[in-house]
Protein backbone atom coordinates (compact mmCIF):
# COMPACT_ATOMS: atom_id res chain seq x y z
CA UNK A 1 0.00 0.00 0.00
CA UNK A 2 1.09 3.35 -0.73
CA UNK A 3 1.53 6.30 1.78
CA UNK A 4 1.06 8.97 -0.63
CA UNK A 5 -3.04 8.72 -0.61
CA UNK A 6 -2.78 8.85 2.92
CA UNK A 7 -1.72 12.32 2.86
CA UNK A 8 -4.87 13.26 0.86
CA UNK A 9 -7.76 10.52 1.78
CA UNK A 10 -10.07 12.10 -0.43
CA UNK A 11 -8.68 13.85 -2.75
CA UNK A 12 -7.10 10.09 -3.93
CA UNK A 13 -10.26 9.02 -3.31
CA UNK A 14 -11.97 10.91 -6.21
CA UNK A 15 -9.19 10.45 -8.30
CA UNK A 16 -9.59 6.87 -8.27
CA UNK A 17 -6.11 6.45 -6.53
CA UNK A 18 -6.78 5.24 -2.84
CA UNK A 19 -6.04 1.61 -2.56
CA UNK A 20 -8.58 1.25 0.39
CA UNK A 21 -11.74 2.19 -1.51
CA UNK A 22 -14.01 -0.59 -1.08
CA UNK A 23 -17.22 1.65 -3.14
CA UNK A 24 -17.97 4.83 -3.86
CA UNK A 25 -21.62 5.52 -2.16
CA UNK A 26 -24.02 8.60 -2.50
CA UNK A 27 -22.12 10.94 -0.33
CA UNK A 28 -18.94 9.56 0.17
CA UNK A 29 -16.37 6.54 -0.03
CA UNK A 30 -16.32 3.13 1.77
CA UNK A 31 -12.75 2.27 2.50
CA UNK A 32 -11.32 -0.45 4.41
CA UNK A 33 -9.86 0.85 7.68
CA UNK A 34 -5.59 0.82 7.75
CA UNK A 35 -5.88 -1.71 10.83
CA UNK A 36 -7.62 -4.31 11.70
CA UNK A 37 -6.84 -5.91 15.10
CA UNK A 38 -10.91 -5.57 14.71
CA UNK A 39 -11.21 -7.44 11.72
CA UNK A 40 -13.71 -5.30 9.41
CA UNK A 41 -13.12 -2.34 10.61
CA UNK A 42 -13.80 -0.19 8.05
CA UNK A 43 -14.61 3.90 7.61
CA UNK A 44 -16.92 6.34 5.54
CA UNK A 45 -15.05 9.09 4.19
CA UNK A 46 -17.21 12.16 2.78
CA UNK A 47 -16.73 12.86 -0.84
CA UNK A 48 -16.39 16.83 0.01
CA UNK A 49 -12.78 17.53 0.53
CA UNK A 50 -13.67 20.54 2.13
CA UNK A 51 -16.21 19.20 4.89
CA UNK A 52 -14.83 19.18 8.48
CA UNK A 53 -17.81 18.50 10.47
CA UNK A 54 -21.28 16.64 9.20
CA UNK A 55 -23.02 20.66 9.53
CA UNK A 56 -20.32 21.68 6.52
CA UNK A 57 -22.66 19.42 4.57
CA UNK A 58 -25.79 21.10 3.27
CA UNK A 59 -28.71 19.42 4.96
CA UNK A 60 -29.61 17.12 1.87
CA UNK A 61 -26.04 15.84 1.72
CA UNK A 62 -25.87 14.96 5.75
CA UNK A 63 -28.68 12.93 5.19
CA UNK A 64 -27.30 11.16 2.36
CA UNK A 65 -23.72 10.34 4.13
CA UNK A 66 -25.75 9.36 7.76
CA UNK A 67 -27.44 7.16 5.06
CA UNK A 68 -24.18 5.80 3.84
CA UNK A 69 -23.06 5.49 7.19
CA UNK A 70 -26.00 3.31 8.03
CA UNK A 71 -25.32 1.34 5.00
CA UNK A 72 -22.05 0.77 5.92
CA UNK A 73 -22.43 -0.33 9.36
CA UNK A 74 -25.27 -3.02 8.30
CA UNK A 75 -22.83 -4.27 5.49
CA UNK A 76 -19.81 -5.11 8.32
CA UNK A 77 -22.17 -6.49 10.56
CA UNK A 78 -23.41 -9.18 8.17
CA UNK A 79 -20.19 -9.49 7.07
CA UNK A 80 -18.86 -10.22 10.62
CA UNK A 81 -21.93 -12.36 11.99
CA UNK A 82 -21.06 -14.42 8.70
CA UNK A 83 -17.23 -14.90 9.32
CA UNK A 84 -17.23 -15.07 13.33
CA UNK A 85 -19.28 -16.51 15.60
CA UNK A 86 -18.12 -13.90 18.55
CA UNK A 87 -19.40 -10.77 16.29
CA UNK A 88 -21.13 -8.45 19.07
CA UNK A 89 -22.45 -5.51 17.89
CA UNK A 90 -21.28 -2.74 15.15
CA UNK A 91 -19.95 0.68 16.65
CA UNK A 92 -19.99 3.76 14.90
CA UNK A 93 -18.68 7.07 15.66
CA UNK A 94 -17.63 10.41 14.24
CA UNK A 95 -15.20 11.71 16.05
CA UNK A 96 -12.56 14.23 13.93
CA UNK A 97 -10.28 15.13 16.44
CA UNK A 98 -6.74 13.61 14.57
CA UNK A 99 -7.88 13.77 10.99
CA UNK A 100 -9.91 16.88 10.08
CA UNK A 101 -11.99 15.68 7.13
CA UNK A 102 -15.18 14.06 7.97
CA UNK A 103 -15.43 10.66 8.82
CA UNK A 104 -17.17 7.76 9.93
CA UNK A 105 -15.39 5.33 12.23
CA UNK A 106 -16.96 1.53 11.63
CA UNK A 107 -15.93 -0.62 14.68
CA UNK A 108 -17.14 -4.37 14.93
CA UNK A 109 -16.98 -5.32 18.21
CA UNK A 110 -15.97 -8.82 19.13
CA UNK A 111 -16.96 -11.35 22.26
CA UNK A 112 -13.03 -12.57 22.22
CA UNK A 113 -11.46 -9.19 22.96
CA UNK A 114 -10.27 -8.71 26.42
CA UNK A 115 -12.49 -8.09 29.31
CA UNK A 116 -11.51 -5.14 30.23
CA UNK A 117 -11.77 -3.61 26.41
CA UNK A 118 -14.44 -5.47 25.15
CA UNK A 119 -17.25 -3.00 27.02
CA UNK A 120 -14.95 0.45 26.35
CA UNK A 121 -14.09 2.40 23.09
CA UNK A 122 -11.99 1.21 20.85
CA UNK A 123 -9.53 4.27 21.26
CA UNK A 124 -8.40 2.66 24.77
CA UNK A 125 -6.90 -0.32 23.06
CA UNK A 126 -3.05 0.12 23.51
CA UNK A 127 -0.47 2.10 21.51
CA UNK A 128 0.79 -1.02 19.90
CA UNK A 129 -2.54 -2.14 18.69
CA UNK A 130 -2.08 0.45 16.17
CA UNK A 131 0.99 0.52 15.11
CA UNK A 132 1.98 -3.65 15.10
CA UNK A 133 2.26 -4.69 11.57
CA UNK A 134 0.61 -7.93 12.28
CA UNK A 135 -2.68 -5.65 12.24
CA UNK A 136 -2.12 -4.16 9.62
CA UNK A 137 -3.92 -3.87 6.47
CA UNK A 138 -2.46 -5.99 3.68
CA UNK A 139 -3.76 -8.36 1.31
CA UNK A 140 -4.61 -11.14 3.35
CA UNK A 141 -7.69 -8.78 3.99
CA UNK A 142 -8.74 -9.23 0.56
CA UNK A 143 -11.66 -11.86 1.41
CA UNK A 144 -12.71 -9.35 3.84
CA UNK A 145 -12.54 -6.06 1.96
CA UNK A 146 -14.29 -7.90 -0.86
CA UNK A 147 -17.26 -9.40 1.30
CA UNK A 148 -17.99 -6.47 2.70
CA UNK A 149 -17.80 -4.28 -0.74
CA UNK A 150 -20.72 -7.31 -1.97
CA UNK A 151 -22.76 -6.36 0.88
CA UNK A 152 -22.65 -2.97 0.23
CA UNK A 153 -23.95 -3.46 -3.50
CA UNK A 154 -26.58 -6.19 -1.92
CA UNK A 155 -27.82 -3.43 0.50
CA UNK A 156 -28.01 -0.71 -2.28
CA UNK A 157 -30.73 -2.43 -4.40
CA UNK A 158 -32.98 -3.20 -0.92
Amino acid sequence: MSVDFRADRIGSALRGENPTVMRRLDAGFAVIGDVQFLPGYSVLLTDDPLAQRLSDLPRGRRLAYLADMDRLGEAVERVCTRLDPAFRRVNLEILGNTDSFLHAHVWPRFDWEPKHLVHNPVWLYPSEHWSDPRHALTSQHGGLRQAIGEELDRLASV
